[in-house]
């Protein structure tokens, strides 16, 4: 079997994976309609855009419809960036305002109409057998590579964003999957456009051989079809999400750039906040967040926020976590509790995760529970 027909094969295979959990996303009954909608999308453009290698064998499209097929891949990126936003922010629409996202697409358009889509038919095959040497063919790519990187940017600005909202407003590990999600989403994607900028230098570059450039397609093709099947593993293996945060959420610091508190009143503050958290023990509820601690203390979330992680310096995380840490701390070197398991313990204290337990009373300690249950 030649490099052409494991090339044709693969690329069948994750079209049609892709197509089918596009169907499967679109069909589905959830509470984040949108985002599955986004996400169909984003798949269902992919797999036309890697039809390419093997739709030749079975149909022949008239040259504009092989053209617009080329130009589509442009929607793949803002679709992307508008998926990611709706898995952040719970209450996220879209707006008119996105369709300026589609501008690198309609700039792409209004400049092949002039020597293209206006020509006749016998010079628009012309024009796309030397697609790639032309004048608007190589501004395009420009263009999309430009475009490409910018949202590449505003992705990963808008995940660190949101990592920092968590740690700022939640304790619960459950609060953090979408953001694990969407990382490891992010990283396959990086690694798919760099393995492609990287065929595409070998395919531009002067004097190349086609079969390497068919070698690096079939190792691009196969890094596809891996993270295909990973994102049907993943489609099959979901729990129940955590919905994601509210869309006028901000940062504490963003925040505190307009708040007139005082000095003083941040002190009598943070002494009333650290009398109830001895006395009351909030942080025994494992969902706990800055709103519903702000209820319970009666400050409201705004100050609350600003407070913990501007005033004390601590993302709200942390700050839950270390009184969790210490309860624990009371308990394991307590004679009386010997008998409790560190599981126990861990629930009985807040958290709702092994892992997480253990690594925050590692942090904090600078022991594993278990060595400091034996020497406290």
């Amino acid at each position: 079997m030649d490099n052409s027909s494991i090339i044709s094969i693969v690329s069948f295979i994750i079209v049609i994976l892709f197509l089918l959990l596009g169907v499967f996303l679109l069909s589905v009954k959830s509470s984040k309609k949108l985002s599955n909608q986004l996400l169909a999308s984003f798949l269902i453009i992919t797999a036309v855009d890697i039809s390419v290698f093997f739709y030749h064998n079975f149909i022949e499209f008239p040259p504009s419809i092989e053209m617009l097929r080329i130009q589509i891949s442009s929607f793949k990126d803002p679709l992307l960036f508008l998926y990611i936003l709706s898995v952040i922010y719970s209450d996220f629409r879209l707006k008119p305002k996105h369709l300026l996202l589609l501008l690198p697409w309609v700039i792409s358009i209004l400049i092949l109409i002039p020597n293209f889509f206006l020509a006749s038919k016998n010079n628009q095959f012309l024009f796309l057998s030397n697609y790639s040497e032309s004048f608007e063919g190589q501004f395009i790519s420009v263009m999309n590579r430009i475009v490409e990187i910018i949202f590449i940017i505003a992705e990963i600005y808008y995940l660190l964003r949101y990592r920092k909202l968590l740690l700022e407003n939640y304790t619960s590990k459950d609060a953090f999957y979408y953001y694990r999600w969407l990382k490891q989403l992010i990283i396959f994607i990086l690694i798919g456009q760099a393995l492609t900028f990287i065929k595409g230098v070998i395919r531009d570059s002067g004097d190349f051989d086609v079969n390497y450039v068919n070698i690096f397609r079939i190792i691009l093709l196969s890094f596809g079809l891996f993270f295909s099947f990973w994102l049907v593993f993943k489609a099959l293996i979901s729990p129940k999400l955590f919905r994601g945060v509210t869309v006028n959420l901000r940062l504490s610091k963003e925040m505190a750039m307009h708040n007139s508190g005082d000095e003083s009143e941040y002190n009598e503050q943070i002494q009333n906040l650290e009398s109830y958290m001895v006395k009351e023990e909030p942080f025994l509820e494992p969902s706990l967040t800055v709103k519903s601690l702000s209820e319970k203390i009666d400050i409201p979330h705004r100050e609350l926020s600003i407070l913990i992680n501007q005033e004390l310096g601590q993302h709200f995380f942390d700050f839950i976590n270390k009184y969790r840490i210490e309860k624990a701390m009371s308990i394991l070197k307590d004679p009386s509790k010997k008998k409790h398991t560190i599981l126990e313990t861990l629930y009985e204290v807040g958290f709702n995760s092994k892992s997480s337990f253990n690594t925050a009373f590692k942090k904090h300690t600078g022991k594993t529970p278990t060595a400091y249950r034996k020497h406290p």
